[in-house]
C-alpha cells in the first residue's frame, strides 16, 4: 500500500519548482534595480504647497518637515479615508468635522 505523501510526490512533481520573480526591496534595500527610474530634481511649487497644507488652519506648527520633503512618497499629503474621517477635506474640499 502506497503512502498518501508518496502518491502526492508522484502526481505533483512541478510544485517544488520556484518561479523567477523580480527584485524584492527587503533583501537589498540599498541597491536599486537596473533600469529603475531616477528623480533628478523636485520643485515644491505653490500648487504642491497648497495641497500639502490643505485643511490645516493657522498656526501650522510642526510642519517644518515639508521644507525638506522631497519627491518620495508621504501619506501626509495624500487622501486617506473618506467621509467623517476626512478631517482635512482632501476628498470633498470641506472638512469632515461636522
Amino acid at each position: 500500500m502506497m503512502h498518501f505523501s508518496a502518491l502526492l510526490a508522484v502526481l505533483m512533481p512541478g510544485v517544488a519548482v520556484a518561479e523567477k520573480i523580480g527584485p524584492i526591496a527587503g533583501l537589498m534595500p540599498d541597491v536599486r534595480p537596473p533600469g529603475a527610474s531616477v528623480i533628478v530634481s523636485f520643485e515644491r511649487t505653490a500648487i504642491w504647497q497648497a495641497q500639502a497644507l490643505k485643511g490645516i488652519s493657522a498656526p501650522q506648527a510642526g510642519l517644518e518637515f515639508l521644507r525638506d520633503q522631497g519627491a518620495w512618497y508621504t501619506p501626509f499629503n495624500q487622501p486617506n479615508m473618506s467621509g467623517r474621517y476626512d478631517i482635512r477635506g482632501l476628498y470633498t474640499g470641506a472638512t469632515g468635522k461636522d
